[in-house]
């Protein structure tokens, strides 16, 4: 018997219905997994769309590029830890919010990371900025020295930070040689007198609490604050 023809033009031809939708929170979820797991470099619209069974294009419906998928893992993160009570007086209500934002962020690796590209940010987080800017003016300090103290404070608890982990995994290597400062012998005594010196204490006399080294940088910074008088010139202003 003859086999049966099947109609012509519907030979292969796959049932067309609507593209599946896709849920934002698996998305952003999908995304911060990926970036704590492995880290920024990892993540990829394309990486994203492959976990979550779609195609890049159809994620760019709901996420205009790689930068605001960062954006949306940072979001609501530092509402997850609760503000501290400050107190009043505005030196100490820096140098609080400075360890607080250094405490927060040393049990999120993954969002120095994200930090470190520059401007994105978490607006959840903003405060700290704002405490640190409102407490450093009513130091004394001018708006264009207190958003330079901001930025100080920020770069000693980002480097502080980077340079941490940095050794933590350095540490984690099987059978690593250390380089600095066992590399300086006797024979360099003459050129880096000092260095060699304070080699073998290296690490030990570089070890430091970070409450007390941001507490001597925000007061060398305060010691710049100036404020002036209605009579005329302009005088250091006090911190106490």
């Amino acid at each position: 018997m003859a086999a049966e023809k099947k109609p012509a033009g519907k030979v292969g031809k796959k049932a067309v219905g609507r593209p599946r939708r896709l849920d934002p929170e698996t998305i952003v979820s999908t995304a911060r997994r990926i970036v704590e797991e492995e880290g920024v470099s990892a993540l990829s619209m394309r990486r994203v769309a492959k976990e979550v069974g779609s195609t890049p294009m159809a994620l760019y419906h709901y996420v205009r590029d790689k930068d605001e998928l960062l954006m949306l893992t940072l979001s609501g993160v530092a509402a997850t830890f609760p503000r501290p009570a400050l107190p009043a007086d505005p030196r100490q209500r820096l140098i609080d919010t400075s360890v607080h934002m250094h405490a927060v962020l040393a049990q999120l690796p993954w969002v120095v990371e994200i930090l470190a590209l520059g401007d994105l940010t978490d607006k959840g987080a903003l405060w700290m900025a704002e405490e640190i800017l409102e407490s450093s003016i009513a130091c004394g300090l001018t708006p264009e020295q207190a958003v330079r103290t901001y930025r100080t404070i920020w770069h000693f608890v980002y480097g502080n930070l980077v340079f941490t982990a940095a050794m933590a995994r350095r540490e984690a290597e099987p059978e690593r040689r250390w380089n600095f400062p066992a590399m300086l012998t006797d024979a360099d005594a003459e050129e880096l007198p000092r260095l060699t010196e304070l080699a073998p204490q290296w690490n030990k006399l570089g070890e430091y609490e970070v409450r007390e080294q941001l507490e001597a940088i925000v007061d060398g910074l305060l010691s710049r604050a100036r404020h002036t008088r209605p009579d005329g010139p302009t005088h250091p202003h006090p911190l106490d």
